[in-house]
């Protein structure tokens, strides 16, 4: 993997009807596996055009939408509004996933990755 490269993590294709998971990233926990299909499938089917979920050169993580230059009923600001709302609705999952990344795939020191808040209860 080059270093200012970006690692897809998973994505759905409207076109398609495909839903694509990076077998790099089986270690994730299955429920966290079915929310991302869900996640990706259900952005596809209201919104259309293709998504993927992919990690930039820093971890974090970046929810990106190609569309077909022949789809003339893709709506960018409903797309944008539905993106900003599973963020919003999944921030505990998506920050887990980019800790995760970063840790597991980027070597970082998980006292640099990890909040206070993601740490409370955890012995010392």
């Amino acid at each position: 993997m080059e270093k200012n490269e970006k690692v897809t993590l998973c994505g759905a294709n409207s076109y398609l009807k495909k839903y694509y998971f990076n077998e790099d990233f089986a270690a994730l926990p299955d429920q966290v596996k079915k929310e991302l299909n869900i996640m990706c499938v259900l952005f596809t089917e209201e919104a259309g055009g293709i998504l993927t979920m992919e990690f930039s050169p820093e971890g974090d993580l970046l929810f990106t939408v190609s569309v077909d230059d022949a789809d003339y009923l893709f709506d960018e600001i409903e797309s944008g509004l539905q993106i900003r709302k599973l963020q919003k609705e999944h921030e505990k999952l998506l920050r887990g996933i980019e800790q995760y990344y970063k840790i597991r795939f980027l070597g970082m020191d998980p006292a640099d990755v990890l909040t206070d808040e993601d740490t409370e209860g955890m012995p010392s």
